[in-house]
């Protein structure tokens, strides 16, 4: 256990550093008005997108399996397909 207290000083330095910060920031941001935000929020969704830029849908991703498969090329000189299966 004597060999942990070399850690004391800085778990105490940070768990100070943790309430100031917590302390100080409390009131930093101020409060907005829910109705003005909720203004602001309908007007930015309202204001038309910039030339060139168009909303699309996301493209459907195409699942992976994990196994890398060859495409064949066609048969061999016997004339049937190698499969690995």
């Amino acid at each position: 256990m004597e060999i942990l207290l070399w850690l004391v000083p800085s778990v105490v330095l940070t768990g100070a550093a943790m309430l100031w910060v917590s302390w100080v920031s409390r009131d930093g941001r101020g409060e907005v008005d829910r109705d003005v935000a909720v203004e602001r929020l309908g007007k930015a969704l309202a204001k038309d997108l910039p030339a060139g830029t168009r909303r699309t849908a996301a493209p459907a991703r195409d699942r992976s399996t994990g196994i890398a498969v060859r495409p064949s090329h066609g048969a061999d000189a016997d004339g049937t397909t190698r499969r690995a299966s």
